[in-house]
C-alpha cells in the first residue's frame, strides 16, 4: 500500500490539537476513546441508511438525531481534548469524565424526554431549565477545548446580549429575556443549539468527513499527490504547481485547511525549496492552495452544506455556482507559481524519459478527451439503461461498477511498486506519469458514485454520501486482498485482516475529525437562536446602512472584514453561520433598496470565501503556522505571503456579487457560457500578472495599472457598457397589467416599489416576483404573485398582499406604491467590450515581449 513520509511531531501535534484532539491515553480509557468514535460513525451510517425504515427499528426524527449527534461530540470533546496546555495527554482526569457524562446527559436530554417535552411545550419545568443551563455552560467549555476561546467568547457575548438587552445602547437595545425563556428557546427547541446548523452537521457533513477519512485511509491522498507530481513536477517551479493541484485534489479527502497543508505540504514544501523557492514562499504556496481546497466541488467545506438549508437550493445548485470561481482561482494560483518561477529563473525536477513535444500534446489531448468521453458515457450511458431496463437498471449498473473496480484493481496490482514509492526529500526525479496514474485508478470510482448520486439520481447530499461511503467500505475490505491476489505477493489472510483494520480505523478517525465541527455548529446555533429571540437582525440592517451610507461596496467590505476578523479564531463553518446569519439578509435588503438584485447564494458564497481566507490571515492563521513549521520559516511572513497569493480569491466574491454570470446564473447559450468562462480566466490571469508585478518581464507601474483596469473590464464588462447603453428601461407602475400579460412563461417581473414599513419608516426597494406557469392573462399572473392592486390618481397601489406569497416574502406591504416596472433594455451584448480590451492586452503583451527579447540580447 501507499507509504508516505510522516510529518514532524510538532506539526502532528498542531493537527491533533486542531482537528482530532491531542489526547491519546493507553489502557481502558484509550479503548473508550477508540470505541466511542466507532459507535458514533456506526450510528451516523445507520441514521443515513434506509435500514431503520426497512426493519422499522431505530427510526429517529431530525431533532432526536441531532441530540444524539451532539451527545457524542460533547463526550469526545471533554475526553479527547485536554482542558489546558499543561493538562495530561496520556490519561483522562476524573473531572473530565464527570464533565463528559454531564454534558452528554444534557445534550441527550431532548432525546431521552422527547415525548414529555412535547407535551409541555412552552412550559418547561425547573429540571428542564437546570439541564439546559448545564448543557449550555458545558457546550461553551467543550467549544473552548476543541476550537479555542474565540467561538466560545462570541457565543457568550450573544448570550450576555440576550439578558442585558434593556441596558444596551438604544441602537441595539431590546426588551430582554428571562432565564426560562432564553434557555427554553436555545436548548429545548430547534431554534438555537439544535437548529439548522447542527442538523446539517448530523445529516450531511459527518458522512462527507467520514467518506474523506476512508479515502485517505485507502491511500487516495498519497495517490493524488503522486499523480500531481508525475504530471507537473518537470515544469518550471514544478513541485509548487504539483502542490497546487495536489491540494485541490486533497480537498476531496480533507475538509480541513490545516490537515490539507500537512498532508501535501510534508512532501511539497521541501521539494519547492529544493528547486529555488524560499521557505516563506514555499509555505505560502501550500497555504494558498490548501485553503482553497474547501472551495473545490464536488466536496466542499462543511459550510457549503449549510447553504443548502439557509438558501433553500439543492447541493447541485451550490456546486454549479461555486464551480467557475474555484476553477479560475486554482488556474490563477498555478499561474502565480509560474510567474514566481520565471522571476527566479527556476527549473523543475528532471524526468527519467523526456517525451517529444508532439507526444506530450497527444497524451494531454488524449487524456482530456478520454475523461470527457468517460464522463459522457457514465452520464448518458447509465441514463440510457434506466430507460431500457427500468427498475433493473440499478442492479445492472452496480454489477458493471463492481466489474470496473475489480478490473482497475488488477491494473493497479501491476504497478504496485509505483503505489509504494514514497515522495520525500530524496525524490530526485519526476515519477513516470503513466504507471503512477494507473497505480490507483480505482480511487476515482467512489467519487464517480458520489457525483452520480448527487447530479443524476438527485439524491440528497446525505444519501449520496451514504452510498459513496458504502462503496468505500467495500473498497477498504477488498482492496488489499485483491491487490495481494493479482500481484501474487503477500498473504491473503493477513490482507483481509488489514482490510478490517483499515475500515475500523477510518471509522474512528472520521468521527474524531468531526468533534470540532459538531460542537462548532451547536455553539454557532446559539448565535442564530439569539438573533431570532432578540430581533437583532433588523437592528443590524439599520446599523450597517448607517455605517456604509447605503453603499453596497462599503457594505461588502464591512462584511469581508468581519469575516476575516472572526475567522482568525473561528473555524470556517462557525464563522459562516455567524456572519451569514447577521449580514446576508442585510446585504440583500440594502442591495434591493439601491436597485441591485443580489441572489442570496451570491451573498452566502461571499461570506463563505472570506471565512476560508481567514485560515491564512495573520496573525492567527493556523494553516500558515502549520506550513511554516514544515518550511522552517517565519509563520507571520508565511501568512502574509500566503494572503498576497490569495488576493486573487479575495476579489472574486466582489466580482460575482455584481456579475452573477460568474456563478453560471443567467447564461442562456453555450456561446454565452464559453465567453463567460474564457473572459473570467483571462481576467484572473492578468490580475495575477498585475499583483506579481511580472508578465513576460517586470511590469512598469503604468502596465500594472493597465492590467488591473483590464481585469475589471473582463470581470465586469457591463460597467462600461451601461454607460453607453442603459441596461434597464423603466415603465410607470400603472402599465403592470399590459407588461405582465406579455411576459414569457418562467420570466419574472422586476418592480421598483415604495412605502412605509410597520415601524413607520419610508423605504424604496427593487423586487423580483415570479408568477405561476399556468396563470393566464394579466389578472391571474398578478394574483399568483400575491398582489391585489388598485389604481388611484394615476398611481398603482397595493390593496392586499397574500400571506405566504412571493410578494409577501419580498417585503411588499399593504398601501405600498408600485412606482416602476423594470425591463431589460434591448441592446447589443455587453461582451463586445472584450474586443478593445483584448486588443489593448495583445499590444501590451507585444511590448513586454519586445523588452524581454531586448534584455536577453543585451545579457
Amino acid at each position: 500500500m501507499t507509504q508516505t513520509t510522516k510529518p514532524s511531531p510538532d506539526v502532528q501535534e498542531m493537527v491533533a490539537q486542531s482537528d482530532t484532539g491531542a489526547r491519546n491515553p493507553k489502557g481502558f480509557p484509550g479503548r473508550i476513546l477508540w470505541f466511542v468514535p466507532l459507535c458514533w460513525s456506526l450510528f451516523q451510517l445507520w441514521y443515513a441508511s434506509p435500514l431503520p425504515f426497512i426493519f422499522d427499528f431505530g427510526v429517529l426524527n431530525d431533532t432526536q438525531a441531532r441530540s444524539i449527534h451532539l451527545t457524542f461530540a460533547i463526550f469526545l470533546a471533554f475526553t479527547a481534548y485536554p482542558a489546558l496546555t499543561h493538562s495530561p495527554r496520556d490519561r483522562v482526569p476524573l473531572v473530565d469524565w464527570v464533565l463528559a457524562l454531564a454534558g452528554s446527559f444534557a445534550a441527550c436530554y431532548i432525546y431521552l424526554f422527547y415525548a414529555e417535552l412535547a407535551d409541555r411545550s412552552g412550559a418547561p419545568t425547573t429540571f428542564d431549565i437546570v439541564a439546559a443551563v448545564i448543557g449550555m455552560v458545558l457546550l461553551l467549555e467543550a467549544t473552548r477545548r476543541a476550537l479555542g476561546p474565540p467561538l466560545m467568547v462570541v457565543a457568550a457575548v450573544f448570550l450576555f446580549y440576550t439578558f442585558a438587552g434593556p441596558h444596551m445602547p438604544d441602537v441595539i437595545a431590546h426588551k430582554g429575556a428571562s432565564l426560562n425563556k432564553a434557555m427554553s428557546h436555545l436548548w429545548l427547541t430547534t431554534e438555537g443549539v439544535f437548529g439548522v446548523a447542527l442538523g446539517v452537521s448530523t445529516s450531511f457533513v459527518f458522512l462527507f468527513v467520514l467518506f474523506g477519512a476512508m479515502l485517505d485511509r485507502a491511500g487516495a491522498g498519497g495517490y493524488f499527490i503522486k499523480v500531481a507530481f508525475s504530471l507537473l513536477g518537470h515544469m518550471r517551479g514544478g513541485p509548487a504547481k504539483a502542490a497546487v493541484v495536489a491540494s485541490g485534489l486533497s480537498g476531496l479527502v480533507s475538509g480541513s485547511s490545516i490537515a490539507n497543508v500537512v498532508t501535501t505540504g510534508t512532501f511539497t514544501i521541501p521539494l519547492m525549496k529544493r528547486v529555488g523557492f524560499p521557505g516563506t514562499k514555499a509555505g505560502a504556496v501550500e497555504v494558498a492552495a490548501s485553503t482553497n481546497g474547501q472551495l473545490t466541488p464536488p466536496i466542499m467545506g462543511a459550510a457549503a452544506f449549510l447553504m443548502v438549508e439557509y438558501v433553500g437550493i439543492s447541493y447541485v445548485e451550490v456546486i454549479k455556482a461555486a464551480l467557475l470561481p474555484a476553477l479560475i482561482s486554482y488556474i490563477a494560483l498555478l499561474y502565480i507559481v509560474h510567474l514566481e518561477a520565471c522571476k527566479a529563473g527556476m527549473t523543475g525536477l528532471p524526468r527519467r524519459h523526456t517525451p517529444k513535444f508532439i507526444n506530450s500534446m497527444l497524451s494531454f489531448v488524449g487524456t482530456i478527451l478520454g475523461l470527457c468521453i468517460l464522463s459522457a458515457a457514465v452520464y448518458y450511458g447509465v441514463g440510457w439503461t434506466k430507460d431500457v431496463f427500468g427498475a433493473a437498471a440499478t442492479p445492472i449498473v452496480t454489477v458493471v461498477l463492481l466489474l470496473a473496480y475489480v478490473g482497475l484493481v488488477s491494473i493497479s496490482a501491476r504497478y504496485r511498486e509505483h503505489a509504494q514509492m514514497s515522495i520525500d526529500e530524496e525524490l530526485l526525479e519526476v515519477p513516470e506519469a503513466g504507471p503512477t496514474i494507473k497505480s490507483g485508478l480505482h480511487f476515482l470510482l467512489p467519487i464517480v458514485v458520489l457525483v452520480w448520486c448527487l447530479t443524476v439520481e438527485r439524491f440528497s447530499p446525505g444519501l449520496s454520501a451514504f452510498w459513496a461511503t458504502v462503496f468505500m467500505i467495500f473498497i477498504l475490505l477488498t482492496q488489499r486482498p485483491l491487490l495481494t491476489f493479482f500481484s501474487k505477493e503477500g498473504d491473503i489472510k493477513e490482507s483481509i485482516r488489514e482490510g478490517f483494520v483499515d475500515l475500523s480505523e477510518s471509522l474512528v478517525s472520521g468521527a474524531r475529525n468531526m468533534i470540532g465541527i459538531g460542537v462548532a455548529t451547536a455553539a454557532a446555533g446559539t448565535v442564530v437562536g439569539v438573533v431570532t429571540l432578540t430581533g437583532i437582525g433588523l437592528v443590524m440592517t439599520d446599523f450597517v446602512e448607517f455605517i456604509s451610507g447605503g453603499s453596497v461596496i462599503l457594505m461588502l467590505l464591512f462584511t469581508a472584514v468581519i469575516s476575516l476578523i472572526l475567522g482568525m479564531g473561528l473555524p470556517t463553518t462557525a464563522n459562516y453561520i455567524v456572519v451569514s446569519t447577521l449580514m446576508a439578509p442585510v446585504i440583500v435588503t440594502l442591495g434591493a433598496a439601491h436597485g441591485l438584485i443580489i441572489p442570496l447564494i451570491a451573498v452566502h458564497l461571499f461570506v463563505f470565501y472570506f471565512g476560508i481566507l481567514a485560515d491564512d490571515t495573520p496573525p492567527v492563521g493556523l494553516a500558515a503556522f502549520a506550513a511554516a513549521a514544515i518550511a522552517k520559516s517565519d509563520p507571520i511572513r508565511t501568512g502574509i505571503q500566503g494572503f498576497t497569493y490569495d488576493i486573487r480569491t479575495a476579489i472574486l466574491p466582489f466580482m460575482f456579487v455584481f456579475n452573477t454570470q460568474l456563478l453560471l446564473m443567467g447564461i442562456d447559450t453555450w456561446w454565452h457560457l464559453f465567453l463567460t468562462v474564457m473572459s473570467s480566466i483571462i481576467a484572473m490571469l492578468i490580475f495575477s500578472a498585475a499583483t506579481q508585478g511580472w508578465w513576460f518581464i517586470k511590469n512598469k507601474w503604468w502596465e500594472t495599472l493597465l492590467l488591473l483596469l483590464l481585469t475589471f473590464t473582463f470581470f465586469r464588462p457591463g460597467f462600461w457598457w451601461d454607460m453607453i447603453y442603459p441596461a434597464k428601461v423603466l415603465h410607470p407602475g400603472v402599465e403592470i397589467a399590459q407588461i405582465s400579460e406579455n411576459l414569457n412563461v418562467g420570466q419574472s417581473l422586476e418592480l421598483r416599489v415604495s412605502g412605509e414599513t410597520l415601524e413607520g419608516k419610508y423605504v424604496e426597494r427593487t423586487v423580483v416576483l415570479p408568477f405561476e406557469d399556468d396563470a393566464k392573462g394579466s389578472e391571474e399572473r398578478i394574483a399568483s404573485m400575491g398582489l391585489m392592486l388598485v389604481e388611484t390618481d394615476n398611481k398603482m397601489i397595493v390593496d392586499m398582499v397574500e400571506f405566504g406569497s412571493p410578494a409577501e416574502a419580498s417585503g411588499i406591504d399593504f398601501d405600498w406604491e408600485i412606482q416602476w416596472i423594470v425591463l431589460k433594455a434591448d441592446r447589443p451584448m455587453k461582451e463586445w467590450v472584450f474586443v478593445p480590451a483584448l486588443l489593448i492586452l495583445i499590444g501590451l503583451g507585444f511590448n513586454q515581449r519586445r523588452r524581454a527579447r531586448k534584455d536577453e540580447l543585451s545579457a
